[in-house]
């Protein structure tokens, strides 16, 4: 295939906002995880799939296989639809206390 460009389980994006390696970044409607460092418009490797370790709401419980959301103003994953990205589905379980903070998310890789 002449046309063919690469498997697209990473892609690399203009950072929208300085990011560090694991940092969540959206840029329009792709949504995927920063495999290293990269300060506002410069190139940075993301993927795109994957299980990963993200940063969450505190207070919010969630349930294996609930919809996670990306809230870009915040730059956390949430529960919460309004507003928000559809990134993933959760893992595993995480309790809602307020010191929850890290969920476990499979990126659906899809917009």
């Amino acid at each position: 295939m002449k046309n063919y460009v690469q498997p697209g389980n990473t892609v690399t994006l203009s950072a929208p906002y300085a990011v560090t390696s694991g940092d969540g970044l959206l840029v329009g409607s792709i949504f995927g995880v920063a495999s290293g460092d990269a300060a506002l418009n410069d190139p940075v490797e993301t993927a795109l799939t994957g299980v990963f370790d993200l940063t969450k709401v505190g207070s919010q419980a969630w349930t294996v296989g609930a919809k996670v959301y990306w809230d870009d103003t915040n730059k956390r994953t949430t529960s919460v639809a309004t507003s928000n990205t559809l990134i993933g589905v959760a893992t595993e379980p995480v309790a809602g206390g307020a010191v929850d903070t890290i969920g476990r998310v499979r990126l659906n890789a899809s917009f």
